[in-house]
């Protein structure tokens, strides 16, 4: 018998932040960033509040200067005004210590701070502004992501490490260098950050890189060296394909093997596009990974030569539709129905089998079949549906399974 394979997740630290708990047993978080200039209030709530009811939850915004400072408080005023719960993070750049320290209010209204230990500051000025970001997030009992990022590392740490590996008689090669400078970066951030005073379980930890293999590597290390919570990305992922594949299957490796506590998609959205996107493309992967479940599954054939009728394409486009349509009325009155797996078959092949498999599926007549179209439900066959309205038909089945085999709330 082959045996599927665990998911034992790394053990880390709970954090919580706001109503939300990131680590330790709690099921992988999903998260994305606003890319408006959260300045314009108007915009910015917009698509905190589009990217929250995709199914992201939580959501990190810029705070670059006093304007957007003062403009948070609004943001968490409507949004809490609206009834959404959803927790806020500050991504701080260079000003954060003097704007966490100008702007009390926005220190309180964040559910936490994201700190680049890259670009707090230069020269002396580095940790001393670094020690008042971490002050501030303990007096008002913060939680803070340490994200460092290869893009902007610590100048001083990676000359150091570069010297070392020159002078080793077998010299490592400069990515190898370039990954333990970011492992090491991160892992003495957060130990300064304990030093001063803040918790291990206030603490979430991160290593962006944009290579794949750099990402497995990078957070394989920090999973081995210590237990903090683990946000996982992928930065500059890319736009469309690109950044889908190498996301899922970076981030997927790592999840694979239990580590990573808090995802993001950092795609690079098209012009005028869908930010929650990014959002999809998360719960999607926990989903197909058998982390959480979201949604119920539709499982579809490609199409073949047998299959030359679009028939079967469009029943599975309706189906789908259908089930994103209806599921706010059923997750709230038929709870696990997201575990539903439904099957459409486009012919005889690999039809019938398929939907044996799924809770409820359809098998499709292919080119030069006979015109029926057999149901199976829960493994046996129930009817078959013939006719012009077999997507109507198919689709009251579904509902009809939905009542019966997912209990109403009382």
């Amino acid at each position: 018998m082959v045996a599927l394979p665990e998911i034992n997740r790394h053990k880390t630290h709970a954090v919580k932040v706001r109503s939300v708990t990131i680590g330790n047993t709690a099921p992988v978080v999903v998260q994305s960033m606003t890319n408006t200039d959260t300045t314009d209030v108007n915009a910015t709530f917009a698509q905190v509040k589009d990217l929250f009811l995709a199914g992201s939850e939580i959501v990190r915004i810029t705070v670059n200067n006093d304007e957007a400072a003062l403009a948070v408080i609004q943001l968490r005023n409507r949004l809490d005004k609206e009834g959404l719960d959803v927790p806020l993070i500050g991504c701080f750049h260079y000003k954060g210590h003097t704007l966490l320290k100008d702007h009390p209010d926005l220190a309180e209204t964040l559910d936490k701070y994201r700190i680049n230990p890259g670009n707090v500051g230069f020269g002396k000025k580095r940790d001393l502004q670094y020690e008042q970001m971490i002050e501030t997030a303990i007096k008002y009992n913060k939680p803070v992501r340490i994200g460092v990022n290869w893009g902007s590392l610590d100048n001083e740490l990676a000359l150091k490490m570069m010297d070392e590996n020159a002078n080793r008689s077998q010299p490592l090669t400069a990515d190898t260098v370039m990954r333990e400078t970011l492992v090491q970066s991160t892992l003495i951030s957060a130990q300064k950050a304990e030093e001063i005073g803040l918790a291990a379980n206030k603490i979430i930890l991160s290593a962006k890189v944009s290579r794949v293999q750099d990402l497995v590597a990078v957070y394989q290390a920090l999973a081995e060296r210590s237990n903090y919570a683990l946000h996982l990305g992928l930065t500059e992922a890319g736009m469309g394909s690109k950044g889908i594949v190498a996301t899922a299957l970076g981030e997927g490796l790592l999840l694979q093997q239990g580590i990573g506590d808090t995802i993001r998609a950092s795609l690079t959205p098209e012009p005028n596009g869908d930010r929650s996107l990014e959002v999809k493309v998360c719960r999607e992967m926990l989903q197909a990974l058998g982390l959480r479940s979201f949604m119920p599954e539709v499982t579809a054939c490609p199409g073949c030569g047998r299959t030359t009728s679009t028939v079967f394409q469009e029943l599975a486009q309706s189906v789908q539709c259908y089930i994103d349509a209806k599921m706010h009325g059923w997750v709230k009155d038929y709870p696990g129905v997201e575990t539903m797996k439904v099957a459409v078959m486009g012919c005889i092949v690999n039809g019938p089998g398929e939907s044996k498999h799924a809770d409820i599926g359809i098998s499709l007549p292919g080119t030069g079949e006979s015109s029926a179209a057999p149901v199976f439900i829960d493994g046996k066959k129930a009817c078959t549906l013939r006719g012009s309205n077999i997507a109507d038909q198919f689709q009251q089945l579904v509902e009809e399974y939905v009542k019966t085999h997912y209990g109403a709330k009382e």
